[in-house]
């Protein structure tokens, strides 16, 4: 299944990745790949996380206080937001698509 990122999802990918980073050196690079990780878990088994509604779901990225929002289409896996869970909650619902 083909998945795609949303832009504002992307930018909160750069932004976590530029915050641990800065934190600490290589934690940028093992934040994203426990990212990656949980992509290909996503992925393989796209109805294998917490339902958020009929189409959404979080999969939390392992070690990392944050979730992948997605929504499940036909053909295709849309990264909604890569949300730290220790902000905003729902801040990312105006992006989904009904």
């Amino acid at each position: 299944m083909k998945i795609n990122i949303l832009d504002e999802a992307s930018a909160e990918l750069d932004d976590a990745f530029q915050y641990y980073e800065y934190e600490q050196e290589n934690l940028g690079y093992r934040f994203i790949s426990k990212f990656a990780d949980a992509l290909e878990l996503i992925k393989f088994y796209p109805s294998g996380w917490h339902p958020l509604s009929q189409k959404v779901r979080r999969c939390l990225i392992k070690s990392f206080p944050y979730g992948i929002i997605y929504q499940v289409r036909e053909d295709e896996i849309i990264i909604v937001a890569v949300a730290n869970l220790h902000q905003k909650p729902n801040y990312w619902v105006d992006r989904i698509k009904k």
